[in-house]
């Protein structure tokens, strides 16, 4: 292996080592081996792959570390590879000298406003592991166009910026998993202005990724930000599972933010599985904002000071055997629609455990101007002021569901509340609790049809 300090490198820490890595680049047997010691460099080191041929990087089981004094990621991968993920699209060079770059077990450490870990340029099956990125701004920044990416067994942790950036990139086929994503300032894994093809997030623990612990003015962000408003935008397959996603709340912020605007030449965000995470502590804990074709299952979602989960101009989706709730000192929970259609709820459970109710005014499931809604098999427990609420909404399904207040003294005031305008609504089989004052308020105008339910 390229020995860095075999080409002058001393890993003092003092001393600039960036010729002196430079120099192991272009003349090593392509593996920079960092010896334990603290490198300090002052300019990118870029790896242009085409010319040095397969390339790894290596910190000797994370003893080595290196510090970036400049602007700039300290490293840069830069390939050629311009097709897609079809082995047929590989032209030239790509497979015999730029597949496979390899960055292992190593720390990088910013020490400039505008220092960043890693950046990757139109590249071919990169691997990430067992990094340590810290005190950067971002962790690893992916820009243009790359393919099959995969990182594992990293701490991105503390960066002024987004742990792993998507930034205006053409790439289908990453894996994140196993990984440690918190403290940064703008999101754990944000995409923006990006076509994302084949994205899994499994495994990680990605939490606090918000301005609480870098003193400075709160900012819009989530530990899963994906905004595909810009024009030609999309993320489509994707995985979310078996995650811890928590948070501080802060105004604005979300675990799992999905932005898309209307108009979009339906490229909004579709075929997507979010399951079996843990998501709480957030003012929202869960927003999607015209998403089709999702599946959401599994999950626990808890504590927000808004929603638990909200949702805007969005369509069939299904939601299933999820748990909705709150605790203190949070005092917002629940699901709301708006402006959506055709959506399934079944086998969640929503509830307010703590005493006193929630103090925002808003019942567990709300709906506004929503049309085929399906709510079945569910529990909705002590709700203030109701368990379900639905304004001007058609064809609304509410059977078989459990809507009880359980506390001592009781808050509930309406099982079921419909206002407004309406047609084709069914209240049918629910178990509505002796406790709850008036069961049902029915508008006229909201054609509600009821049928064999336990009512008070």
């Amino acid at each position: 292996m390229s020995n860095v300090r075999h080409f002058g490198a001393t890993g003092d820490g003092e001393a600039d080592d960036t010729e002196a890595i430079r120099h192991a680049l272009s003349e090593g047997d392509g593996v920079l081996h960092f010896p334990p010691g603290t490198y300090r460099i002052s300019q990118t080191i870029e790896v242009p792959l085409a010319d040095v041929g397969p390339c790894g990087v290596d910190g000797t089981s994370g003893t080595a570390r290196i510090i970036m004094t400049g602007a700039g990621p300290a490293l840069r991968l830069v390939g050629t590879h311009g097709g897609t993920g079809d082995p047929h699209s590989v032209k030239g060079n790509v497979y015999p000298t730029q597949r496979l770059p390899t960055v292992k077990n190593i720390e990088i450490e910013g020490a400039h406003a505008e220092a960043d870990g890693i950046e990757l340029v139109q590249t071919m099956q990169s691997v990430f592991e067992g990094l340590l990125i810290r005190r950067c701004r971002h962790g690893i920044h992916l820009v243009e166009r790359n393919r099959n990416v995969l990182i594992s067994h990293c701490h991105l942790y503390h960066n002024t910026g987004v742990g792993v950036f998507l930034d205006g990139v053409n790439l289908h086929q990453i894996n994140i998993a196993g990984s440690h994503i918190s403290y940064n300032r703008l999101g754990g894994i944000r995409i923006e202005r990006s076509e994302v093809r084949n994205l899994q997030i499994t495994g990680n623990d990605i939490e606090y990724n918000n301005h609480a612990s870098h003193n400075t003015e709160p900012e819009p962000t989530a530990e899963i930000y994906v905004d595909v408003s810009e024009p030609g935008a999309s993320v489509c397959e994707v995985t979310i599972a078996s995650n811890t996603i928590q948070a501080t709340s802060s105004p604005g912020g979300c675990n799992i933010r999905i932005l898309e605007t209307p108009g979009g030449n339906d490229l909004s965000p579709h075929l997507w599985a979010i399951t079996g995470n843990i998501i709480g502590s957030q003012e929202t804990n869960m927003h999607l904002s015209h998403c089709r074709g999702m599946t959401i299952t599994g999950n626990c979602i808890y504590s927000c000071t808004n929603r638990n989960l909200l949702i805007e101009d969005s369509h069939h989706l299904t939601l299933s055997g999820n748990t909705f709730r709150r605790h203190a000192p949070f005092y917002g929970m629940g699901v709301r629609m708006e402006r959506s259609h055709d959506i399934t709820l079944t086998g969640c459970t929503l509830y307010d455990e703590h005493e006193t109710g929630q103090e925002s005014g808003a019942s567990l499931l709300e709906l506004v101007d929503c049309n085929r809604i399906n709510i079945t098999g569910c529990q909705l427990l002590d709700g203030i002021p109701c368990s379900i609420d639905a304004e001007n909404c058609s064809n609304v399904t509410i059977s078989s569901c459990t809507i009880h207040d359980t506390r001592a003294e009781t808050k509930s005031i309406h099982a079921v509340r419909f206002m407004g305008e309406g047609t084709g609504n069914l209240i049918a089989t629910c178990n509505i609790g002796q406790t709850i004052r008036e069961a049902l308020l029915l508008v006229e105008t909201a054609g509600v049809e009821i049928h064999s339910n336990s009512l008070p």
